[in-house]
């Protein structure tokens, strides 16, 4: 098997985790037989000095042709406006790709705490291209404005394709790993008619799931019940700003972003991304712990077909995690980033011995 990735650093902690993500899935696709090249483009504030923008168009021609992409995390608050460059790689990836469904597992580590004490074992379908997101739910322009001086103005997205995709997602997902039930998440109770479609759609793509229990959640119960009882949950399908809250609720209440992995699929197009941001004020530093980014390309390696890679490193992940004396500092341990990844590669390699 042959795969050819794309590596996208990005900003801030982005080099050094991306350099300890390499280094594992060089180790695990070279002990599983994969035969993988992993090809280094500029993004973000370095791109943007060495040229005119902080994605060129030639990084989403290449995105394009790449079997994968494992996307570090940008500063994209910190970016000019867009007319002078500043755009958000991850959006514009994800618009130019059309990566419409961002999967996001929550799960606790054996051995590690969680804030509450429960277990949590669930994942989010979060559709993601339409929405409120400004910068990607229109063809051409924002989709938000100022119609006059001192007021603004946001629209919103659903559409019954958008819908339909992610549902089916969620639904196959389910299907293809045993859940038991898939949960809707919406707000119809005050955005009738959009989040009326989104339920449409889902309830139809349920009927065809018999198997599935299904149910359907305001936003605002969810959050509160996701602390009070994640267990009830098992697979979760929403729209694009409630997913992008929603998961990160999750995966903080399963140990923290920095263990939590991320993959945005399309029909022809993957991208591998950890859910936290940059961390600029310790990079450098090699105190990132690499765990959410790593994981994210396992999914990635999954979702390609490599799944022994894929589980090498989820199983090397867990073993790791799981005895302090191998944890990066953020959790307690005495390890640094690249001496994180160094005890990953040795698992893997053990694994296979």
């Amino acid at each position: 098997m042959t795969l050819s990735l794309l590596c996208l650093a990005g900003d801030g902690i982005g080099p050094e985790i991306m350099a300890a993500t390499k280094t594992v899935v060089a180790a695990a696709c070279a002990k599983s037989g994969v035969a993988v090249t992993l090809t280094d483009r500029t993004i973000g504030f370095a791109s943007l000095e060495s040229g005119n923008s902080t994605l060129e168009e030639a990084v989403i021609a290449a995105a394009l042709s790449a079997d994968g992409i494992i996307l570090g995390p940008v500063s994209h608050n910190d970016y000019p406006p867009r007319e002078e460059g500043g755009l958000n790689p991850s959006g514009v990836l994800r618009k130019e790709l059309d990566l419409y469904a961002n999967i996001r597992p929550a799960q606790s580590f054996t051995g590690l705490p969680t804030p509450t004490g429960r277990d949590v074992n669930l994942v989010i379908f979060r559709e993601n291209l339409e929405g409120f997101y400004a910068d990607r739910n229109l063809f051409a322009g924002s989709g938000e404005f100022m119609p006059v001086p001192g007021v603004a103005m946001a629209m919103r997205l659903i559409t019954e394709r958008g819908s339909e995709r992610i549902g089916r997602a969620a639904f196959d997902f389910a299907a293809r790993n045993g859940r038991r039930k898939v949960t809707a998440v919406h707000k119809a109770n005050v955005m009738r008619t959009s989040d009326g479609l989104f339920l449409d759609v889902i309830r139809r793509i349920a009927a065809d799931h018999p198997a599935i229990g299904y149910e359907e959640i305001l936003v605002d119960a969810a959050a509160a019940l996701l602390v009070r009882d994640p267990g009830r949950f098992d697979v979760i399908v929403t729209t694009n700003m409630f997913g992008d809250i929603l998961s990160d609720l999750a995966t903080e209440l399963a140990g923290g972003l920095g263990l939590a992995a991320s993959l945005n699929l399309g029909a022809h197009n993957a991208a591998a991304q950890a859910q936290h941001g940059s961390a600029p004020d310790i990079a450098g530093q090699d105190r990132a712990n690499p765990t959410s980014l790593i994981g994210s390309a396992a999914m990635l390696l999954r979702h390609l077909g490599a799944a022994k890679a894929a589980s090498a490193i989820e199983s090397a992940l867990k073993t790791a995690l799981a005895h302090p004396e191998t944890r990066t500092a953020d959790l307690g341990g005495p390890l640094g980033t690249r001496a994180f990844a160094s005890v990953l590669v040795k698992l893997i390699e053990e694994s296979y011995a």
